[in-house]
């Protein structure tokens, strides 16, 4: 048992050995059978593994994305950029790009050499719930609810390449799906 609050996000590290739980007071770091390594304190919505396992990305309530590291909890960065809650998160397969998901309407692009965003957010119709990212890194796919239901495919290069190209339009690049 890991508190009493709410569990919001869970995710396994990319080596199997260790898991993260997140929720309205704690992220827990477990081993994979059940002893519990580390707490850090944190209201989190989301949780997001690097592929070496030696950090963890949280998306808060609080609007932020932390950077971790999943030894201890060391707090890294503190990335700001979003203006409503934070829903998910994940990382590019290289490690090079996190993406986020936020009740503020939007997806955004972070580059994790200098942790700024890359380019214009992402918008959509509604608060968006879910992103994800394809295991080859070409695509991510953005979900929103509501009464509009809909899944936005991506292209990650061609979001990159708008960042750099202010009259390239980035709805060109979407695919509704429903």
């Amino acid at each position: 048992k890991g508190s009493d609050e709410p569990l919001w996000a869970i995710k396994y590290s990319p080596q199997g050995d260790k898991f993260a739980s997140g929720g309205e007071d704690i992220i827990s770091v477990w081993a994979k059978d059940g002893k519990l390594l580390i707490e850090i304190k944190g209201q989190v919505a989301s949780l997001c593994w690097s592929k070496d396992g030696a950090y963890i990305f949280s998306g808060s309530f609080d609007n932020t994305i932390r950077k971790l590291q999943s030894i201890d909890g060391k707090e890294l960065v503190v990335i700001h950029g979003h203006t409503n809650p934070l829903r998910s998160l994940c990382l590019s397969p290289d490690g090079s790009h996190l993406i986020s998901a936020s009740y503020d309407f939007s997806v955004r692009i972070w580059d994790l050499e200098t942790n700024q965003q890359i380019g214009e957010p992402l918008w959509h119709d509604d608060r968006v719930n879910v992103v994800a990212m394809s295991s080859d890194g070409q695509y991510f796919a953005s979900a929103i609810s509501g009464p509009d239901a809909k899944i936005y495919v991506w292209s990650l290069e061609a979001a990159l390449k708008h960042s750099r190209d202010d009259h390239v339009s980035v709805f060109v690049h979407c695919q509704c799906l429903f």
